[in-house]
């Protein structure tokens, strides 16, 4: 086997209660001044009230920036960096989900690289490290805090620029379950199942190795014992504390191993028609692994197992048949949507959507690469 490199943050914390440690880490790293990094609701919540209090109890002055979109922009990325020079900040402090960190990320690197948004698109594009982030995940879902990987559409285009860069990794993370109650179910929901896309790609793609698999399938067993439990009730704080590991598992799996075509198909419906990346991830999954089982038959054998299925005299089709029956079932459970219509698009470009995917840096990541014929029924499988 060749060699591998495996990418995670120096610093990484987690459990509940974890965020009051936040102002004594910042205060080793030697910064003064940060960016804070998120998005208009979280500016008026108790999270941003509770990282604001335990930055003036350490002593360290910020500012806020909260102008980032559901799929942050160019100009959110921009608008962002301009702050961060104007205020003269020494770090970044994202607070959020995915979009306020790969802000964050999209920030870091042109800080440290200059230039524009477009000239980091695809795999390790910049020289530099980027500026330093301290990355507050609220979310159980994108492991964007934890990642290489960071997406920024770019406007003129409408287009979701696949950014997979080392030199953008933050130097820590925190996930505090304790952040992440009273989520709406339908938002639990979906980055539940953003995440539950990240461990089966991850297991799929030709990129994995025996340990992103192990990190992956633990994940994969946790996130169909715990999602169920943290939609029904947001209040459920050991479905949510499970869930953080989960995201932590995918993260450092997907992150090491790479994604797939479900990601390179999501993220052309996210920039073309402003759709929740999680849900375009849940409603693709088990289409886009149904496609890819012809191939790889035998990488769903232990996702079967470690979901409940007992493989000793089963094919490695009746194995990956299981396994896509139930990730269907899951997000029937945790009320996903199932078509495109049900989101507002009954017309979508299939051919645009096809050509972009093909195109998308996750695609090459798959097991087999579809043309744009088989690409276009997957899509309309969803319709």
């Amino acid at each position: 086997m060749s060699s591998k490199v495996f990418y995670v943050p120096a610093v990484n914390l987690l459990g509940k209660g974890c965020i009051n440690e936040l102002g004594g880490y910042i205060q080793q790293f030697g910064y003064k001044k940060g960016l804070i990094i998120t998005d208009k609701f979280l500016s008026s919540s108790k999270i941003i009230e509770k990282v604001k209090a335990i930055l003036d109890k350490s002593g360290i002055e910020y500012v806020i920036f909260d102008d980032v979109k559901p799929n942050p922009t160019c100009e959110n990325v921009n608008n962002g960096l301009e702050m961060l020079k104007k205020e003269k900040c020494d770090c970044i402090i994202s607070v959020g989900g995915g979009s306020p960190q790969d802000t964050a990320s999209g920030i870091s690197i042109l800080a440290a690289n200059g230039g524009e948004m477009k000239d980091y698109e695809g795999v390790n594009k910049s020289e530099k490290t980027g500026f330093p982030v301290i990355a507050v995940n609220t979310t159980a879902g994108t492991s964007a805090e934890l990642t290489i990987n960071y997406v920024i559409t770019d406007e003129e285009r409408h287009v979701k620029m696949i950014c997979i860069d080392k030199n953008s990794l933050a130097k820590m993370s925190v996930n505090d379950p304790e952040l992440m109650l009273d989520k709406p179910a339908s938002l639990t929901a979906a980055t539940g199942m953003d995440a539950l896309t990240h461990a089966i790609e991850a297991l799929v793609t030709p990129g994995a190795y025996p340990v992103t698999d192990a990190m992956a399938l633990s994940a994969v067993k946790i996130i169909f014992e715990y999602l169920p439990r943290a939609v029904k009730n947001g209040n459920d704080i050991e479905a949510r504390e499970q869930m953080v590991y989960a995201i932590f598992l995918t993260g450092m799996a997907f992150s090491n191993a790479g994604l797939g075509f479900v990601h390179a198909m999501a993220h052309q419906l996210g920039g073309l028609y402003d759709l929740p990346h999680g849900v375009c991830n849940a409603m693709l999954l088990p289409t886009v692994e149904e496609a890819n089982a012809k191939y790889v038959p035998e990488k769903f054998r232990p996702i079967a197992e470690y979901i409940g299925l007992d493989t000793k005299n089963k094919s490695d089709d009746e194995c990956a048949e299981f396994v896509i029956s139930s990730i269907r079932e899951l997000s029937k459970t945790v009320e996903i949507p199932e078509t495109l219509t049900e989101l507002g698009v009954t017309d979508p470009d299939l051919d645009l959507l096809a050509e972009n995917s093909l195109k998308d840096a996750c695609a090459f990541a798959n097991p087999y690469l579809p043309d744009k014929e088989e690409t276009i029924e997957l899509f309309k499988k969803i319709l």
